[in-house]
Formats: C-alpha cells, structure tokens, sequence
C-alpha cells in the first residue's frame, strides 16, 4: 500500500518478511538508546538474535507484521514496524507493539501503521490487543488511550494495556488524521 506521512514524506506498508532482517537491524541500530530503551525495555543498540529472529517470523496467522519503507529515499530504509503476536490459548488476543525511528515520530506513521495491522487482525478473527508498556514511556500511554485502551495491570515498571480492536479503528477512522491514513481504509475495504 502506498501512502504519504504528514509531512508529504511517501510510504510504502507492507507485511514484513524474513527478507527483512537487514532492514529491521538497521533500523534498530539508527534508532537512539532511549527510543530503543522504550521499545525493547532495553538500550543495547544491537537486540539478542533471538529477539530479530521473533521479529522477522510473521506468518500471516499467530504473527501479523507491517513495515513502512520510506520511498523517497534511493535505498527505500524501514522507517517502523508494527507487530501483534496472537496468543496461542486466546485466538482472539494478540500482543501488541509499535516502533518507530526517531526521525519520524510525530508525522503519524504509528497511527497509519497501527490502523494497518488493526485492520489486518480484525479480518484474522483478533477481537483484543495487549500492549505493555514502560510506566515512564508518556508517548506510548497516551496512544494506548487514544485507542480507547484500558490499563489492565502494573507492577512497578511496566503498566498492561487492553485495547478492543473495534473500537481502536472506530477512533482512528473517525480522527482521520494523518490525513495518509485514509489511503489504508480503502485499500483494506477493496480487499
């Protein structure tokens, strides 16, 4: 799917394959310790093999995986990525993350990335997500709340999310906004 981030930037979204897995260490490796900090709950710029291995394993059933590719640049680099991991005992709940490179935070990839995999979950038969966070990371507590999620639990560091898929992609199609988020609404209503 093609699409364009607020600030006119072109996107590509496509599922993540095992293809990836230069992109997604680069990825990860550009971002900053805090960014990653956040994401992984680690700084390490490089994450264990065993955590990329997890990344790059999206097999369309028990994980669904977006990428963005930023299209305006020669060598097309990952940008973000979404991941929901289904739960092996509750088919209709899946485990929930978003990372984005720091030089596109703010232009409403995560919204456009998230509205994908929504939309990609829904049509596999996921009614919930999960989404843990770091009690410190305000960013990511505020999305959970845009989405209409609800803290489920907290153990000192990390605070548990659970959002209704539904009513997540109510919210984000009624915002519209980033306006690049429409182009993935129609491209899942023609499917």
């Amino acid at each position: 799917m093609e699409t364009r981030l607020e600030n006119g930037t072109p996107v590509c979204l496509r599922r993540v394959t095992r293809g990836d897995e230069g992109r997604i260490r680069e990825g990860i490796a550009r971002m900053s310790p805090r960014s990653r900090y956040m994401r992984f709950f680690s700084g390490a710029a490089t994450p264990p093999d065993w955590v990329i291995d997890r990344l790059l394993d999206a097999d369309g059933d028990m994980h669904l995986a977006w990428g963005a590719i930023d299209t305006s640049q020669p060598d097309e680099p990952a940008i973000g990525a979404v991941h929901a991991f289904r739960d092996a005992e509750d088919r209709g709940c899946a485990e929930f993350s978003v990372g984005i490179l720091d030089d596109w935070h703010g232009l409403g990839l995560g919204k456009i990335l998230t509205a994908t995999l929504l939309l990609e979950a829904r049509a596999e038969g996921i009614a919930r997500f999960s989404m843990d966070t770091l009690s410190e990371n305000r960013s990511a507590i505020a999305f959970a709340r845009l989405l209409g999620g609800e803290r489920t639990s907290y153990d000192g560091s990390v605070l548990t999310y659970s959002l209704d898929v539904g009513t997540a992609l109510e919210r984000l199609e009624a915002a519209g906004d980033p306006p690049g988020i429409a182009a993935v609404f129609a491209a899942f209503a023609q499917m």
